[in-house]
C-alpha cells in the first residue's frame, strides 16, 4: 500500500487525508484494493458509529479512491474489493435517522454506488455487483432504493440475463414496502426483462394497480407505473386479460 494510504488509515489521520489528492492516480492505483480492505475493516469496527473522525477519513479516501478507479479505468482489476465493502454495509442499519440523515453506512453505500454501477455495460463487474445491488432494494432507505433500481435498469438494458435469476429476489424485497412496486418500476419496465420472464410481470402488473398505493406514491413513480402497464399489456394478452379483472374486483 502506498505509504500515505498506510498512514492515513493507519493512524486514521485526518489531518493528512487531504494530501491523498495530491497524487498522481498511477502512483496509487495499485493500491487501491488493499486500500479498499482497511476501509472495510474501520467501518465493521464497533466504534464506527460513534467516530467522527474515522468516519471523515474513510468518506475522503473513498472519494480519493473511485476517483483513481474512474480515472485509471480499473474497475475490472479492483471490483471485487470495492464491492466487498459495499456489501459490507448491508450488515449495518442504512434507515435514514432523523429527517433524511443518512447513516454513515448507508453515506459508504450511496458513496460507492455510482462507481460500481456507472459500469453497467461490464459483464465481469455485473456480475458481482447485481447480487448485492438487490439486497440493497429491501434496507429500507428510499433514495437509496430509488439509485439502485436507477442503475439496475440500465443494466438490465446491457445485460438481462444477470437480472432475470433475481426476479424473485426483487419482487419479494418489494413487497413490504407501499411504495416499493412504484420505486421500481423503471427497473421491471425493461423489455429485456419482460421477454425474458412474463409470470415475473404478471405479478407486478398484479402490484402495481391497487388503487390506494397510487395515492401515496411519487408522481415520476406513477408516470413509470403506468407506462409500465401500458407496454406489458400491450405486448401480453394474458397481462392484459388479468389487468382487466384486477381493476373490475
Amino acid at each position: 500500500m502506498h505509504q500515505l494510504f498506510r498512514l492515513v488509515l493507519g493512524q486514521r489521520d485526518l489531518s493528512r487525508a487531504g494530501d491523498l489528492f495530491s497524487l498522481d492516480d498511477s502512483e496509487i492505483e495499485d493500491c487501491l484494493s488493499q486500500a479498499l480492505d482497511e476501509i472495510k475493516k474501520i467501518s465493521c469496527s464497533s466504534d464506527y458509529l460513534t467516530n467522527d473522525n474515522d468516519q471523515a477519513v474513510v468518506e475522503i479516501c473513498i472519494t480519493r479512491i473511485t476517483t483513481a478507479i474512474r480515472e485509471t479505468g480499473s474497475i475490472e482489476r479492483h471490483g471485487a474489493a470495492l464491492v466487498a465493502l459495499w456489501e459490507s454495509c448491508l450488515e449495518h442499519n442504512l434507515q435514514p435517522q432523523g429527517k433524511d440523515e443518512d447513516t454513515p453506512h448507508a453515506k459508504i453505500a450511496s458513496d460507492i454506488t455510482s462507481c460500481i454501477l456507472q459500469n453497467y455495460n461490464r459483464a465481469p463487474v455485473m456480475a458481482l455487483a447485481v447480487p448485492v445491488a438487490v439486497r440493497f432494494l429491501q434496507q429500507g432507505n428510499r433514495e437509496l432504493s430509488r439509485n439502485m433500481s436507477s442503475y439496475l435498469s440500465l443494466a438490465a438494458i446491457a445485460k438481462a440475463e444477470l437480472l432475470v435469476q433475481h426476479t424473485k429476489a426483487i419482487t419479494l424485497s418489494v413487497l413490504g414496502d407501499k411504495d416499493g412496486p412504484y420505486r421500481c418500476t423503471r427497473l421491471t419496465q425493461q423489455p429485456q426483462l419482460q421477454t425474458f420472464n412474463e409470470e415475473w410481470c404478471l405479478s407486478w402488473v398484479i402490484l402495481l394497480v391497487p388503487a390506494p398505493l397510487v395515492d401515496d406514491c411519487m408522481t415520476q413513480d406513477y408516470i413509470h407505473t403506468d407506462r409500465y402497464t401500458d407496454n406489458t399489456t400491450s405486448t401480453s394478452p394474458k397481462i392484459a386479460a388479468v389487468l382487466c379483472q384486477t381493476v373490475m374486483v
